[in-house]
């Protein structure tokens, strides 16, 4: 369909006002995700071999470029009607005290339990490996929050579940830790020695702090080698930033609602689930050619994937076993700093996302913890919502964006997206308090060891 398509969200409704379908962007992006490719093939992966770590219907929505309305399960919704429609909230006290002409609104993702974002797509994933009769799932998860997510999930479902945890995440949130532990979950610190691959890592940089990559390839390696369990995983994936559409398709319903434009879209940025969610009805009306705005991906100083990574294929882990994704990436031997971006260390960016930033759709800038917690503690003092450290990489930029309109007097509308609160990040607001947190920026020479282990094949690192 040409630009003249929209999507029909009055008709996808409830009378909650919740959508009752997923929007996949990649249906009207003319440049595609680069496929998944085996590792050992360098073939694009098949529905099979990723039958293999994912669940059946998981793999469908994955391998989808063309559908653009997916249907959401009864199911689900009805789990969602816990939490959902969420709250987009005007953020006037913000405004006020930044005496600024902008409009700023956020939507707020952290009214439920698991405190986060990451519910919508956990509840998902674990409703399609339970309907495959699956005995349970395994993760990773960095800050915890996704971790918390599954965990709750899979209480709900009556499913097995095992986390493994980025170490200095496990041991700066035992509380985070502690409530996955309560809905039942199985908490490893990663790298550890209950897997091969942990301990391959452990062997080559004893001491770490740990990293996504590493919780992927060992929470990968868990589930295929245990019959009845399938990896499920809180961002990057295509699949999951389907799930997270409902965040956008729900803020788009809202603002067209009250006649509400807005100019600038902003999301913080580790794997790109909130991003992607927030954004996919506003990319897809400028993929169309049918409205334009301005959209900011916010990312650590520290894990800098879009600003100071490239584009190539590469690992989704550290111990190399996932297929290779093309996206901006560090590369997957890139062990951030221990700091606070909590969910924002990962390596590399989603592939739909990374094609989008690569074709120009959108930016991206990289800003440092310290500047990050100072906005955060700006927004809690007004807004009333102690944000998440992830969260509020995005409100230091809708911060920065505002302050820019007091100076040029223009009126513009911001959105964000918050993500979910922090009230389990209390070592970091401390450290903050305290004047113990530093600024860690990586120098060329640090990104350069991560970048020498991407995968050297022709037409790669081009």
């Amino acid at each position: 369909m040409g630009s003249d398509y929209k999507i029909p969200y009055k008709i996808y409704l409830e009378e909650s006002e919740m959508p009752t379908h997923w929007y996949n962007v990649r249906a009207d992006m003319e440049n595609k995700p680069a496929p998944l490719l085996n590792p050992g093939t360098l073939q694009p992966m098949t529905a099979q071999e990723l039958g293999g770590v994912f669940c059946d219907e998981l793999v469908k929505q994955e391998l989808d470029d063309d559908t653009r309305l997916i249907e959401i399960p009864a199911e689900i919704r009805d789990f969602y009607r816990m939490y959902r429609p969420a709250p987009l909230v005007r953020a006037y006290c913000l405004e006020k005290a930044l005496g600024t002409p902008a409009k700023i609104y956020y939507k707020f993702e952290g009214n439920n339990t698991s405190g986060s974002h990451k519910l919508n797509s956990a509840i998902a994933q674990a409703y399609y490996a339970k309907k495959q009769g699956l005995k349970g799932v395994t993760t990773e998860t960095g800050a915890g929050q996704w971790g918390t997510a599954l965990s709750m999930a899979c209480a709900y479902l009556d499913l097995d579940c095992k986390v493994y945890m980025v170490k200095v995440s496990y041991e700066q949130k035992p509380f985070r830790r502690e409530v996955m532990r309560t809905y039942g979950a199985e908490v490893t610190p990663s790298p550890s020695d209950t897997t091969e691959v942990g301990r391959k890592i452990l062997a080559e940089h004893p001491g770490t702090t740990g990293s996504l990559g590493c919780a992927i390839s060992e929470a990968v390696e868990v589930a295929v080698t245990n019959e009845g369990y399938r990896y499920v995983l809180g961002s990057v994936l295509n699949q999951v930033l389907l799930h997270q559409s409902i965040i956008g398709v729900e803020t788009k319903l809202a603002m067209d609602k009250y006649d509400i434009r807005p100019d600038i879209i902003i999301g913080c940025a580790g794997g790109g689930s909130n991003l992607g969610g927030l954004i996919s009805p506003f990319m897809g009306e400028k993929l169309r050619g049918e409205a334009d705005y301005r959209i900011i991906a916010v990312e650590p100083a520290s894990c800098p994937s879009f600003t100071r990574g490239v584009f190539a294929y590469d690992f989704c882990d550290t111990g190399m076993i996932c297929p290779l994704a093309k996206m901006y990436t560090l590369g997957s031997g890139f062990i951030p700093s221990p700091n606070h971006a909590g969910g924002l260390r990962f390596h590399g960016m989603s592939a739909i996302l990374s094609q989008l930033y690569h074709d120009g759709y959108m930016e991206a800038r990289a800003v440092e913890q310290t500047e990050v917690f100072r906005a955060a503690e700006q927004f809690a003092r007004v807004e009333g919502v102690l944000p998440a450290p992830e969260s509020s990489h995005a409100i230091k930029a809708a911060i920065d964006e505002a302050l820019k309109c007091k100076e040029t007097g223009e009126e513009k509308t911001i959105l964000f997206g918050l993500t979910g609160t922090g009230y389990f990040d209390m070592v970091a607001y401390e450290q903050f308090h305290n004047g113990t947190m530093t600024d860690y920026i990586p120098t060329d020479e640090d990104l350069q060891v991560g970048f020498d282990g991407i995968p050297k094949f022709p037409g790669n690192l081009q």
